[in-house]
């Protein structure tokens, strides 16, 4: 693989998908505990000190996590943590109610818990990120991603940063919502760098999606220079010259690896894009169509139509976040 272009490809992907804000919490656990998450939107870090805990994503058997071992939900799938395998769960949910204060993710969320035995501090962060970009990434990633020290020596870092991100929020300093965001942003994108250059070449062949197409030097430049200039008039035969290969090998590798054409992968990433700009009230619904490639209004209305189920105008309207909808299944 090109290191240097993977490596550009990566970062003009996730650049894309930055989170609209983070939702962190401590948990004081004693044992033995057993919490059950039924699933949130968006990825969902943890990491402990103290005591080491066991994560079970629903359907599948229990894993061991160390303290400072990182452990990420991709999709933020439905899963138990306890101090032992086997335990009662009881619903994150109704503890979180009780100790949460106004909309969730205007305050971190501090809770103990537990029978008194061994303690474990767990860190949480949530990724409230973009619903109509997320899953074209984290869709091709497992349900449970572990980092672990003794295997990343980077790991350690990444822990520190996490618990200190999450004690700092707790204190609540002026910008500390921006800067939870903007923080696990950066996390987020660590993880997944650890993620794809520590698989070993037989389980890199498994990974569908975004991820593998950056792990073929060819496929990864076409992937970055779609990023890099989303307007320009990009077409399957402009694409494989500027990966150097046919536009059948081009066109075949690129399915095969990334899981949806060429040009279904640019249309994803343009509109993805274009709700992102749709959110920045200055720009013009002309501006926001030029700059993701369309010659007209209406040519680009029909298209994030077709996208969205909803014209642009209806999409700007329930950007803002709903104060009532509050994810309390953590």
């Amino acid at each position: 693989m090109d290191t240097e272009r993977g490596g550009d490809a990566l970062s003009h992907v996730l650049a894309t998908y930055r989170s609209e804000r983070a939702v962190t919490a401590r948990f004081s656990l004693s044992a033995p505990w057993a919490l059950h998450s039924s699933g949130v939107a968006g990825p969902l870090i943890r990491m402990c000190t103290g005591a080491p805990y066991w994560i079970a994503v629903d359907g599948a058997e229990p894993v061991a996590v160390a303290p400072h071992d990182i452990a990420m939900l991709p999709q933020g799938g439905a899963h138990t943590v306890s101090s032992a395998p086997g335990l009662e769960a009881e619903p994150f949910r109704d503890l979180i109610t009780a100790h949460s204060v106004g909309r969730h993710g205007d305050h971190p969320i501090v809770f103990s818990h537990g029978g008194g035995g061994a303690a474990t501090a767990l860190f949480s962060l949530h990724l409230w990120m973009p619903a109509e970009g997320l899953g074209s990434i984290m869709a091709s990633l497992p349900p449970l991603i572990v980092l672990r020290q003794d295997e990343i020596p980077t790991t350690a870092s990444l822990a520190q940063a996490m618990e200190s991100l999450v004690n700092e929020t707790i204190a609540q300093r002026p910008g500390w919502q921006l800067s939870a965001a903007r923080m696990a942003d950066l996390l987020l994108v660590h993880i997944l760098c650890e993620h794809l250059y520590a698989q070993p070449q037989a389980d890199q062949a498994q990974q569908a999606g975004q991820l593998r197409g950056l792990d073929d030097e060819s496929i990864a430049r076409a992937m970055s220079l779609m990023h890099e200039r989303p307007e320009h008039p990009w077409s399957v035969a402009t694409l494989a010259q500027a990966s150097y290969l046919s536009r059948t090998v081009f066109s075949e590798r690129f399915r095969a690896l990334v899981g949806v054409t060429p040009m279904h992968y640019l249309g994803s990433y343009r509109m993805t894009l274009a709700a992102e700009k749709l959110k920045n009230r200055q720009l013009s619904l002309h501006q926001v169509a030029e700059a993701v490639g369309y010659a007209s209004e209406k040519a680009f209305s029909r298209a994030f139509q077709r996208w969205t189920g909803m014209t642009p105008s209806a999409y700007v309207r329930q950007a803002a976040p709903n104060s009532d909808s509050q994810d309390r299944s953590r």
